[in-house]
């Protein structure tokens, strides 16, 4: 495997966790302090679709500063 390549399959896998976590962490700790009654709600309460949704574009945020500091060029110049 090409070293581009690695750095492209680095790139996604960093940022779709990073997009999890910090969708965990916007659930969990975020919402409670916006919505008192929500307290003690987590992931299971949000719901898996919802999850998604939200966790997909966090990670396409970290997919591109990624992708400009590590040059992977899976965007176009």
């Amino acid at each position: 495997m090409s070293s581009l390549l690695l750095r492209r399959i680095f790139v996604w896998s960093v940022s779709l966790v990073l997009g999890f976590v910090l969708t965990w962490a916007i659930v969990v700790f975020f919402f409670p302090i916006l919505i008192p009654a929500e307290a003690g709600k987590g992931l299971d309460d949000y719901g898996v679709l919802l999850t998604v949704l939200t966790a997909v574009p966090i990670a396409l945020v970290f997919v591109t500063w990624l992708d400009y500091f590590m040059d992977t060029r899976i965007l176009p110049d």
